[in-house]
């Protein structure tokens, strides 16, 4: 890594972990250029002073155009599981969008191109803790479609772009909102560890993860690899439950009820539904939360680009924590 400054380009710098990355190379002195869409809330890339340029992942133009005189592309855009959309969608922002950015980088010769990817692509593993040579089991549309992608970019790199993949963990953090409600819920006495709660979950903290993209875009050791960047910890659901517990100051959950008659209600709704164009009130996929387990070994990144996070799962908790009471939304 240098202290050279560059023009990089941040897709998804409207999401969550985009923007927090957008702002962390900002800061680091970097001129950041987000590629967003009209209907996007710009106003913090705004106050950033970031150079927006307006389109969509799925608009090969536009991503070519606002890839110009950049040396680095982060890629972080995606659609991830939210309701009503159909499977093609998931396939123009999750694979299509992965091939538009390395036509841009092509194009333009970017220096570097790093790819978001997921640690859902290895699905329900049997051997944990996993790493990046763990067999690949994707379990619904999201995971299928940026596996996809992964191999579209891995693929790419084979083929001589400079690139980088990484899939990050469970990201959360203050600005996160995917897992206010599992806070809200602890916080009122009422989360319910289906199965007993003792399945494992592996979370990556916003600040080391950036931090981690950033190592992905930056360190020579970086090029043509595939990462997992994820916390140095895991725990149990239950174990993970009882640590917001405590920083909320409550009482750690401890009803245990079967997942059966969950997991039997929500294929029930889904089989009932789907075919009618419904919306499922409750998914196999939100119950499977409950049940799969998610564990990884970060060796690869920590040895060849010194990624080390520094956030423990109870100081990451009690920083999430502090933002949502700010924000008023606990």
């Amino acid at each position: 890594m240098t202290d050279e400054k560059k023009r990089v380009l941040v897709t998804g710098a409207t999401g969550f972990t985009g923007g927090a990355l957008a702002k962390k190379l900002t800061e680091q002195g970097n001129h950041v250029v987000a590629l967003v869409r009209e209907t996007g809330n710009t106003t913090s890339l705004k106050k950033l002073g970031v150079e927006l340029v307006y389109g969509d992942i799925t608009d090969r133009a536009a991503v070519i155009n606002a890839a110009q005189n950049c040396d680095i592309i982060y890629h972080i855009a995606a659609v991830y599981r939210t309701a009503g959309h159909p499977d093609s969608y998931y396939e123009d922002v999750n694979i299509n969008g992965v091939q538009y950015v390395i036509d841009a980088a092509k194009q333009h010769n970017v220096g570097h191109t790093v790819h978001c990817s997921t640690i859902g692509v290895h699905g329900d593993i049997e051997e944990l803790p996993s790493d990046e040579e763990s067999p690949f089991n994707p379990g619904d549309i999201y995971q299928r479609t940026k596996l996809a992608g992964e191999e579209l970019f891995a693929e790419a790199m084979h083929n001589g772009l400079s690139g980088t993949i990484f899939r990050p963990g469970a990201i959360y953090g203050p600005g996160d909102l995917r897992l206010l409600k599992m806070f809200k819920q602890i916080k009122r006495g009422f989360f319910p560890l289906f199965g007993g709660g003792k399945n494992l979950y592996h979370l990556s903290y916003i600040d080391d993860l950036t931090d981690g993209i950033i190592l992905c875009g930056e360190h020579p050791g970086a090029a043509g690899e595939r990462f997992i960047l994820c916390s140095n910890e895991y725990s149990t659901l239950k174990e993970l439950s009882g640590t917001i517990a405590d920083a909320l100051g409550v009482k750690k959950p401890n009803f245990t009820p079967p997942i059966g008659p969950l997991l039997f209600a929500a294929k029930m709704c889904e089989a009932i539904c789907k075919p009618l164009g419904i919306e499922p009130p409750l998914h196999t996929r939100r119950v499977e939360f409950f049940i799969k387990s998610r564990a990884f070994e970060n060796k690869k990144a920590r040895n060849l680009i010194g990624f080390e996070p520094k956030i423990s799962t109870r100081e990451g908790v009690s920083r999430t924590i502090k933002w949502y009471e700010e924000n008023d939304l606990l």
